[in-house]
């Protein structure tokens, strides 16, 4: 009879030997005894146990050898190959922790049989002589427990002494029991450390927010300060100190002698005290021009109307920069005072200087009209360089007892952010019945101001192509009089017409506002207009 030396089986002949190493101990699966997890080979099983079970393996291990030492080796019971499962793993476990090789099939010989020394590991050597030592014992109760003792000692409370089955049954009890003597001196030391932690970084972010709002508040300072100078609020004088000041610059660059200098300040003086404009900047004739222009050229024109007449005014050394709103205004006012029909309003008037049109309006203020506007601008606008716009505009002529309007086209109403209800709202207001009338139409209408974003200028006219499409005609005061001047050739050039139109597709920017003068208002209506201006409302287009 031959005897494994794994299980114990005994068999009658080697071929069987040969069989029963293979069927029992070689082809099965590897099954960790302790949490069932297979399908691994012996190295992995022997790394897993090792590491995830090593006290449990330990423990189990001692009493499989109890077992054996209580029941015998060669006990042929029913279950050997669950027994044979159990000291498979043991030897496994020994075998991995003396780096023993594994054992495969194509490691047995020739002959097929498992010799004993190629087979035995250190460990399992030890583990016959445990049996041998412990086969005089016949108490298995006592051996179980005697092993058990010496392998684990279950755990104390360090304050009371108490004895847990388990470390957390210990760790629920110390937390509740004892959980005053938790609290040692370091955790001490360390809860003053996080309190002092957290006041620093409250204190650093205060730092930080204190640095944020002061760099806010110096960027809003600067954009502030940006917008006043922009804006002509930056107290750095009005028109009499620009015009001082680029004269000076001019003649420190050799391109104005000094008695031109001197001779240009004194004109200039003298404009202020009488508060009527020198007319240095302005180009008189230019309707007159163009309606024999398109009398005799402009094949490509079917109708064109031409508004009453007006003088064009450029910006000069003393406004260069934000007088354009009171230029349009000269522009305005110079066609008015050509039109008998508004004598009564504006009695005589000349054509005012800025710093004299910047006192009108700071009167206008003064009786109560556009009080919003007025903050807006501090109530001051002489010796400033302020821009003004489509509301001084309408309040300085509502003052003057002149009947307007404010027409605000506040969005693009064509293709591309372009305005085509703004041409059809200036064609209405020129051609009150546009067929049957001559190719050229000279209107008692008056120029329109045109604002928008950061520059105004003067609607003259409006020309209807063959095509239908619409060009405006347009009086800038960024265009100086040697430009103008052109239009007054008796051979005018096409070219020289292409600083005035304006198409549908040149005028893109977001908003537009336009003033048209409509009549004479009565000393009522202008009271009426006057009340009315408190909250500032215009007409809206679309």
């Amino acid at each position: 009879m031959l005897s494994c030396d794994i299980c114990g089986e005994t068999v009658s002949s080697e071929p069987d030997m040969k069989a029963h190493l293979l069927i029992v101990h070689m082809e099965n699966e590897v099954i960790c005894p302790f949490c069932k997890l297979s399908g691994v080979n012996y190295d992995e099983m022997c790394f897993h146990i090792e590491t995830a079970h090593f006290e449990q393996n330990e423990l189990e291990r001692n009493f499989e050898r109890i077992n054996t030492v209580q029941y015998g080796i060669s006990d042929n019971r029913k279950d050997s190959s669950l027994q044979c499962r159990a000291d498979i793993n043991s030897s496994v476990h020994s075998a991995c922790a003396s780096n023993q090789p594994k054992i495969s099939a194509q490691s047995l010989p020739k002959d097929g049989t498992l010799k004993h020394k190629d087979f035995y590991s250190e460990n399992l050597t030890e583990s016959r002589k445990f049996l041998k030592s412990t086969e005089k014992q016949s108490d298995r109760t006592k051996i179980k427990e005697s092993i058990y003792e010496t392998m684990y000692s279950p755990p104390e409370c360090p304050f009371c002494g108490k004895i847990e089955d388990n470390s957390q049954d210990m760790e629920t009890h110390v937390k509740t029991k004892h959980a005053d003597l938790l609290d040692t001196p370091l955790e001490g030391v360390n809860r003053v450390q996080c309190s002092r932690d957290l006041e620093l970084a409250q204190q650093l972010q205060q730092e930080e927010d204190r640095k944020r709002r002061s760099e806010e508040s110096r960027q809003e300072m600067e954009e502030f300060q940006k917008l006043q100078r922009q804006y002509g609020l930056d107290n750095s004088g009005g028109y009499k100190q620009q015009q001082l000041r680029n004269m000076e610059i001019e003649v420190n660059r050799g391109r104005m002698h000094p008695s031109e200098f001197h001779r240009r300040k004194a004109d200039m003086m003298e404009s202020l005290a009488i508060g009527v404009d020198d007319g240095k900047t302005k180009t008189s004739g230019i309707m007159e021009a163009l309606y024999r222009y398109y009398q005799n050229a402009a094949t490509d024109v079917r109708r064109v109307w031409l508004s009453a007449g007006v003088d064009h005014f450029h910006s000069s050394f003393g406004d260069k920069g934000w007088g354009c709103g009171y230029r349009n205004f000269q522009m305005l006012l110079s066609s008015l005072l050509q039109n008998d029909g508004y004598d009564d309003s504006l009695k005589g008037m000349s054509v005012p200087c800025i710093p004299k049109i910047q006192s009108m309006i700071e009167d206008a203020w003064k009786e109560g009209f556009d009080p919003q506007g007025a903050s807006q601008l501090n109530d001051k606008l002489q010796g400033t360089k302020a821009w003004i716009g489509a509301c001084e505009i309408y309040t300085l002529l509502t003052s003057l007892r002149i009947k307007c309007r404010i027409v605000d086209f506040q969005k693009s109403t064509g293709p591309l952010g372009t305005h085509p209800r703004l041409f059809e709202w200036i064609l209405s207001y020129y051609a009150s019945e546009r067929e049957g009338s001559p190719k050229v139409v000279c209107t008692s209408k008056p120029p329109i101001y045109l604002q928008h974003q950061g520059h105004s200028r003067t609607v003259v006219g409006i020309e209807e192509k063959k095509n239908r499409t619409l060009c405006l005609l347009v009086f800038d005061p960024g265009c100086p009089s040697r430009e103008m001047q052109k239009l007054l050739k008796q051979d005018m050039e096409v070219s020289s017409l292409k600083q005035l139109r304006k198409f549908v597709g040149n005028l893109k920017h977001k908003q537009y506002q336009i003033v048209a003068v409509e009549g004479v208002l009565s000393s009522e209506e202008k009271i009426a207009r006057r009340q009315a201006s408190q909250v500032f409302t215009a007409e809206k287009i679309p």
